[in-house]
């Protein structure tokens, strides 16, 4: 991916050619035709522009769509998702834009069906564009920087590596604390290219709060995590920020059963699998949590109520219980549930799991509280959290942070979870595994994370629904 100015210069270029282009092709007779022949639009009057208003419909476009891609000019590592969403969004704010002028302004007014095609278009190929532009480099590892939080282990690490490193990123040891700040942006790499002296002659980029800081501004490609404990928060915390921004993630081999990896070769470093799925897997995955979380929510309201009002009536407190849990790298969101216990049922206890995971009986279990969890109907809320996208239909069932980290320490592996988003039900929950059993929910879990697809999630899903179906008859029997 070019850099700084080249960069902006690419990508601005890019943008004017195709949008020439693509006034051009929408502006052709047999193209104008060709639309106005489909049911939907065929009352529209195919119109071509010439000489001077083409001229100046092309001139209007190109400075509404230039003036909206802006934001996408700015060398910045992202995720191919997050390109193509973001560049979608520009694009219908363009046409929106050149809408309006031509509803205020005859003199711009693009022909409806021009604007039509021209808005097809431009949603295709300037999304294209700048994934392309932003591709990695071929044949090499890139702009490369060591993230950490250790001297030694960072060391450690640069003995192990054979390409260039920009620097380092570390909460700096005092002889470097003086220089924890940013070179300019615009300036070179920022650092000096290592040697066989080590940590001296590296430099450091700032500290760990500046890491998006830095990724950004050196445009990096490869970040190499050098913590000396990787289950501490700014190990899963960099990892975090390294998907988010489209980074590579390294880790040492040693660290590597905390994370998910494909890597079978024998070297020290290992690639982490921060995208363990393919982003058309991503889209579809997306698009069905959303149809499902939506139709649920509109065809389940009226029992919601029901479920709502009997919660009220038999007990005091809250009919909605919420709790955090946790997210994809360690970060946590609030879920809602029906509240099924007593209010406060945790004031003497603190967070634990509940005895009904374990076969028996929970005391703090309410009567309405029993009946709709024998239903899973406690759970119809949780739609909401799929719909606004904290949560999938089919997914690791997310835990209480607190009680992650005593699952951590009878599973080793835990954290894997954390590399794809909590599902309301999983493959754990419909082989009857709970919380109550880590090491083999784990192994669920990882497995579902391996074998995921649309027709996988639909399986687990069709299967958790015809268990659903079959407590509800066993209840009222």
């Amino acid at each position: 991916m070019p850099t700084g100015w080249r960069y902006r210069f690419a990508s601005a270029a890019g943008v004017t050619v195709l949008t020439t282009g693509a006034v051009a092709v929408a502006n052709h007779p047999q193209v104008q035709h060709l639309l106005v022949s489909l049911p939907i639009v065929s009352r529209l009057p195919a119109t071509t522009l010439s000489n001077g208003d083409l001229s100046l419909a092309i001139t209007t476009t190109l400075f509404v769509v230039l003036g909206a891609c802006v934001p996408l000019f700015k060398p910045q590592p992202r995720r191919r998702l997050d390109v193509l969403s973001v560049a979608e969004k520009r694009v219908f704010l363009a046409v929106v834009a050149l809408a309006a002028i031509g509803y205020f302004d005859y003199t711009y007014r693009l022909p409806r069906t021009t604007l039509l095609l021209l808005g097809g278009f431009l949603a295709i190929l300037i999304p294209v564009w700048f994934v392309a532009i932003r591709g990695r480099p071929e044949g090499g590892a890139g702009r490369v920087v060591i993230v950490g939080d250790d001297p030694e282990t960072i060391e450690d690490v640069l003995d192990t590596l054979d390409v260039p490193v920009i620097g380092y990123i570390s909460p700096p040891p005092p002889r470097t604390r003086d220089r924890d700040r940013l070179p300019p942006i615009g300036a070179p790499d920022g650092g000096r290219v290592i040697g066989s002296s080590g940590l001296s002659n590296l430099e450091c980029l700032g500290g760990l709060s500046r890491l998006v800081e830095v990724f950004v501004t050196y445009d990096v490609d490869t970040a190499v995590l050098a913590f000396s404990e990787p289950d501490r928060a700014e190990f899963f915390g960099t990892l975090d920020t390294c998907y988010e921004y489209g980074v590579t993630a390294k880790v040492h081999r040693e660290h590597a059963d905390t994370v998910l990896t494909s890597d079978t070769e024998a070297d020290d470093l290992v690639d982490v699998d921060l995208e363990p799925w393919d982003w058309q897997d991503y889209v579809l995955k997306r698009a069905f949590d959303v149809v499902f979380a939506s139709v649920g929510l509109v065809v389940l309201a009226p029992v919601m109520v029901l479920v709502a009002v009997a919660v009220k009536l038999d007990s005091e407190g809250p009919v909605l219980y919420s709790q955090e849990r946790t997210a994809t790298f360690g970060d946590t969101f609030t879920v809602y549930k029906f509240r099924s216990m007593v209010a406060n049922a945790e004031a003497q206890t603190g967070a634990t799991v509940s005895d009904e995971d374990a076969g028996g009986v929970d005391p703090r279990v309410t009567r309405v509280g029993r009946v709709i969890r024998q239903t899973h109907l406690d759970e119809l809320p949780q739609l909401w959290s799929i719909l606004v996208g904290d949560m999938s239909a089919v997914g690791p069932r997310p835990e209480r942070p607190e009680l992650d980290l005593d699952m951590q320490s009878d599973a080793n592996s835990w954290r894997r979870r954390w590399f794809v988003n909590p599902g309301l039900t999983g493959l754990a929950q419909i082989n009857n595994v709970t919380g109550a059993q880590p090491k083999e929910k784990l192994r669920h879990d990882v497995t579902y994370i391996r074998n995921q697809s649309f027709w996988f999630d639909l399986k687990v899903l069709v299967r958790q629904l015809w268990m659903v179906l079959v407590d509800a008859v066993r209840f009222v029997r």
